[in-house]
Formats: C-alpha cells, sequence, structure tokens
C-alpha cells in the first residue's frame, strides 16, 4: 500500500530528475556585423530620412545587443519594411486603436550564405510616446521611440 508521504517523496524525485533533464536556457545567438536597409521607406513618404533611419536603428541595435556581439559571428540584417505614425500624436483618447504609431522589421541572422534565425518584428507604441504633441520636434522623439522598441524586441528574439 503507498502511503500519501510515499507518493509525494516519489512525486518530487520524479520532478527533480525531469528537471535535471532540461536543457540550458538558450544563450542567445552570436553577432557579428549589424546592417540595416530602410530603402523601402522612401517610397512611404520618409524620402531622405530614410537613410538616417537605418543608421539609427544600426546605432540602436550595436548599443542593444553589445552582450551578443563577437568578432568573425554571423551578421544581423534587419529590413525595416514600414515606418507609420498616426497623425494624432497623444491627442486622442488612451489606448484608443487609432493612436498608435508602428513599425515593421524583418530581422535575420545570416552566416555564409545560410539563415540561422529569421523573425518578423512589429512594434506598436502609443503615439504620445515621443513626449507632449505640441514639441516641434515630437515626431523625432516617436520614430526613435520605435527604433528603442523594435530593437529591444529583435534581442529578445535573439535570446539576449
Amino acid at each position: 500500500m503507498t502511503t500519501r508521504r510515499d507518493f509525494l517523496i516519489g512525486s518530487a524525485v520524479l520532478a527533480a530528475g525531469g528537471l535535471a533533464s532540461l536543457p540550458a536556457q538558450a544563450q542567445g545567438i552570436a553577432i557579428g556585423g549589424i546592417r540595416v536597409d530602410a530603402r523601402r521607406l522612401g517610397p512611404q513618404g520618409w524620402g531622405e530620412n530614410a537613410p538616417r533611419i537605418a543608421r539609427a536603428m544600426e546605432q540602436e541595435l550595436a548599443r542593444q545587443l553589445a552582450p551578443l556581439r563577437q568578432r568573425g559571428g554571423p551578421t544581423l540584417y534587419v529590413t525595416v519594411q514600414g515606418l507609420w505614425l498616426t497623425g494624432s500624436a497623444g491627442t486622442g483618447g488612451a489606448g484608443d486603436a487609432g493612436d498608435n504609431d508602428n513599425m515593421d522589421s524583418l530581422a535575420e541572422v545570416i552566416d555564409r550564405g545560410r539563415v540561422l534565425f529569421s523573425r518578423d518584428v512589429r512594434s506598436h507604441l502609443l503615439s504620445s510616446s515621443g513626449g507632449a504633441w505640441y514639441r516641434p520636434d515630437v515626431d523625432q522623439y516617436r520614430v526613435t521611440a520605435l527604433l528603442e522598441n523594435n530593437a529591444q524586441w529583435i534581442k529578445r528574439y535573439l535570446g539576449a
């Protein structure tokens, strides 16, 4: 006859054995270079700002992914597919679906022509994330907030 104590001890032993067999948590994908392509933003109305957005995204990714950087490692390629700012920066109701700024990108880690990782990344932030709507440079802060958020998601997906 199995007693309650024997059952609990047996269950604990089985659980501990199961935990020991779990794989170690991923350490993240090592990254060598970082390249950002924002050319798709030009036809969307960003014009000459597209190269600046690409440079800013590269810098933000380099800052956030510093722990994963490894000389000679595979290259992270990010294609910015879209960047949309709502027309009403912080003037609508909080949480209103039409009050979100959005950024879509595709992050790929490629090593010698082989894709090691690929992920679509979509960021949504309230348009008020860039600060007060009446500031003359509020759109720059909104774009910066989207770049930071998108880079954070890429970092998370890479396991950092």
